[in-house]
C-alpha cells in the first residue's frame, strides 16, 4: 500500500467520526475499545537473494486501540515497541535487527450486540527496520545492509467474546505484507519479504 492509500484510509476514517454519537449505540458499551493481546509472530520469510535469508519467529505483546464509526465499523490501530529479530541465513544466525510495525485497519462486525462477535479487517502497514547488525564474518564477506523501512497491505479475521460487562476474550488472525531490499556493498541483490502472519489472544475493553 503506498503513502497515498494509507493516508486516504486514515483520513476517511477521521472525516467518519462526527458521524459516530448519533450512529453508535452507547448502551453498547461506548465507541471505544482497547484490547491487550499476546501475539506470535510466524514469518514466511520469501528470499530473492539466493541466500536462503530469514527473520526469526517471535511472540510479543501488543495493544490496539479501536473506534467504532458505527456499531458494525470500526477503525482500529495496532501498535507495539520495537521488536527484536534474529537474521538468518539457510537457518543460521547471521546478525539480528529491530522492526516497529503500526498498522491501521478498517473492520466490519458481524453481530456487534451478541456475545460472540466475529469480525474482519483491511488496512495498511509501515514498518521501520533499526538496530540492524550482522556477524563480523559477515560483514567482511559481502558488507550487507537492509532498507530501513517498507509500505504493505494488511488484512485479518478475529472474534471477541463477551466474558462480563464491557469486558472480551479476543482472538486474532493478521496477515501483514512487510518486505525489505538487500544489499551487499551498496549494490542491490534481492527483496526479503517476511510477510508475517500474526495469531493474538488477548482481553479487551469496551468504553
Amino acid at each position: 500500500m503506498s503513502k497515498f492509500a494509507l493516508a486516504t484510509l486514515a483520513l476517511a476514517c477521521a472525516a467518519a467520526l462526527p458521524m459516530s454519537a448519533q450512529a453508535f449505540d452507547v448502551d453498547a458499551g461506548g465507541p471505544f475499545m482497547m484490547r491487550v493481546r499476546a501475539v506470535h509472530i510466524d514469518p514466511a520469510n520469501k528470499d530473492t537473494t539466493g541466500l536462503g535469508l530469514g527473520v526469526s519467529s517471535k511472540t510479543i505483546p501488543e495493544v490496539d486501540f479501536s473506534y467504532f464509526i458505527t456499531q458494525n465499523i470500526a477503525a482500529e490501530l495496532i501498535l507495539t515497541y520495537p521488536q527484536s529479530h534474529d537474521i538468518t541465513s539457510n537457518g543460521a544466525t547471521i546478525g539480528s535487527l529491530k522492526e516497529l510495525p503500526p498498522t491501521l485497519t478498517v473492520q466490519y462486525h458481524f453481530a456487534p450486540t451478541s456475545t460472540i462477535r466475529p469480525y474482519v479487517g483491511v488496512g495498511g502497514n509501515y514498518t521501520n527496520f533499526s538496530s540492524v547488525s550482522f556477524n563480523p564474518a559477515v560483514v567482511t564477506a559481502l558488507h550487507p545492509s537492509i532498507a530501513g523501512s517498507s509500505w504493505g497491505w494488511a488484512v485479518q479475521a478475529g472474534a471477541d467474546v463477551e466474558i462480563g460487562k464491557n469486558l472480551f476474550l479476543n482472538i486474532d488472525v493478521k496477515k501483514v505484507s512487510m518486505s525489505t531490499g538487500v544489499y551487499s556493498s551498496g549494490t542491490s541483490v534481492g527483496k526479503l519479504s517476511v510477510d508475517p502472519v500474526l495469531f493474538g489472544v488477548g482481553v479487551g475493553i469496551h468504553f
